[in-house]
């Protein structure tokens, strides 16, 4: 596993849309572990830890999201890779 993490937060009209499993998809394809999940406010929220360019490429599509989405902005900030993840999944707790 690579020494990076991104936090992201998806706004637009990404809930209702597929893009909780389609960023599992994307984040599974690319070798990256974190997790993807709804929030309160219609946003969605992520993290994701891998090698540097993977995390390149994720963010690139969390830009775009699947097809039915409408991404309007996305927050991002980059820190260490704290290790704590075995797999990429969803969190459906919200």
């Amino acid at each position: 596993m690579g020494a990076t993490q991104v936090c992201l937060r998806i706004r637009g009209k990404v809930q209702g849309v597929w893009f909780r499993e389609s960023a599992r998809a994307e984040a599974e394809r690319l070798g990256l572990v974190g997790w993807v999940k709804n929030l309160e406010d219609g946003s969605v929220a992520a993290v994701a830890e891998g090698e540097e360019a993977h995390l390149q490429e994720f963010l690139s599509w969390c830009h775009r999201g699947p097809s039915a989405a409408r991404v309007e902005a996305v927050d991002v900030t980059f820190g260490p890779a704290r290790g704590d993840f075995a797999r990429f999944q969803v969190d459906r707790s919200t």
